[in-house]
């Protein structure tokens, strides 16, 4: 019989990493998850250790300990006696946020960028295109269109013809300013599932991109439940979910205000949620309603959408949950924004959020 027998695929062992190395990826994976608790990260690691065997007769958890503090990624100076981490593993955190996630798009095929505008720009980057009609000859890429042309015809009949041209694209030097709104109402670790760290990876890894790529660019971060406040880049690791509602109008006000101080022409709200508003503040006291959909909550934050899209600031949701009438509020919040919307599973979150920063730094708002 004809066919495919398919197994589960074990990878193989990197046999080049030490012991050490091996270990700390586990780890910095766990400290993410136990939001900056190095304490709870060990005990994980060291549970995990006893199932899975991570470590060896030449080299324990307690050398492991050891090496982390001798590398200076964690300290035990606190007045409790008590493990922290140290701004060098923040860092790698962040690095490490920045490759896991953005690092698969640059291996994506070419094409699958959903670029708007293309061709002419002021800064060259890696990434090539198919020749359009309109594209100058300085932006040809010989290189590759003369390798594309030898495949395609071979040397004896060599030629090149349009197909074989690719273009080397150019970035524009466009400023952008972008307010990422992080949901961390109490929705965000129910029904058995973690929504808040990949959140928290994809804001680690946007931080470092925007670092380290477009320096110019600016980045605010907020968090939203019942209230709304500011956070800097280093808390990003130590988020948690707390016992509130989701106060999207709070999250939408603080994000405007903090754009208006930002000179770029190029402004625009990120916001990660996983439910409906349930929650706003009525002087001192709060108004909430977490069945259905509230009307007084929900005119509220449809006019601060209108009022984003009259001040050129368009707002992209990221709805990582896919209830109908949760949609349905999305798409009418959208819609008065004149913004964009994304249903996206965990999985899929990272990849939605940097293709549009990429698309969006390519336009003026």
């Amino acid at each position: 019989m004809i066919g495919s027998r398919f197994t589960e695929y074990i990878p193989d062992k990197d046999e080049n990493k030490s012991d050490f190395d091996k270990l700390f990826d586990v780890f910095m994976q766990l400290v993410v998850i136990t939001s900056g608790d190095v304490s709870e990260a060990l005990n994980w690691l060291t549970n995990l250790d006893s199932q899975y065997n991570l470590s060896g007769d030449n080299y324990g958890i307690g050398d492991f300990i050891e090496d982390l503090k001798d590398k200076g990624y964690i300290s035990d100076q606190t007045p409790e006696g008590t493990f922290e981490l140290t701004a060098k593993s923040e860092q790698n955190i962040r690095t490490s946020a920045l490759e896991e996630i953005f690092g698969k798009l640059k291996k994506s095929r070419k094409g699958d960028h959903k670029t708007n505008f293309g061709g002419l720009g002021d800064e060259p980057s890696t990434d090539t295109r198919d020749y359009q009609f309109g594209d100058t000859l300085e932006q040809i890429s010989m290189t590759d269109s003369l390798r594309n042309a030898q495949i395609n015809h071979g040397l004896d009949n060599f030629m090149m013809t349009e197909g074989d041209l690719e273009v080397r694209e150019h970035e524009f030097k466009t400023q952008t300013s972008t307010a990422l709104m992080i949901d961390i109402s109490h929705s965000m670790i129910l029904y058995g599932e973690d929504r808040i760290t990949p959140a928290k990876k994809v804001a680690m890894a946007l931080a470092e991109l925007i670092t380290k790529k477009y320096p110019k660019d600016t980045l605010d971060i907020l968090v939203f439940g019942n209230d709304a406040w500011q956070i800097e880049i280093k808390d990003l690791p130590y988020l948690q979910v707390g016992p509130y509602h989701t106060n999207t109008i709070a999250g939408l006000e603080l994000a405007m205000d903090l754009l208006r101080r930002r000179k770029n022409p190029n402004k625009q709200i990120f916001m990660i949620t996983d439910g409906k508003p349930t929650c706003m503040k009525q002087g001192i006291k709060y108004y909430k309603n977490s069945f259905g959909l509230d009307p007084k909550i929900l005119s509220k934050t449809l006019n601060l959408a209108k009022q984003c899209r009259k001040i050129n600031i368009p707002v992209t949701t990221f709805m990582i949950a896919s209830d109908p009438y949760l949609k349905a509020f999305v798409k009418e919040f959208t819609e008065v924004n004149n913004g964009n919307a994304y249903y996206s599973s965990l999985k899929g979150l990272g990849h939605l959020i940097f293709e549009d920063y990429r698309r969006n730094r390519r336009k003026k708002f």
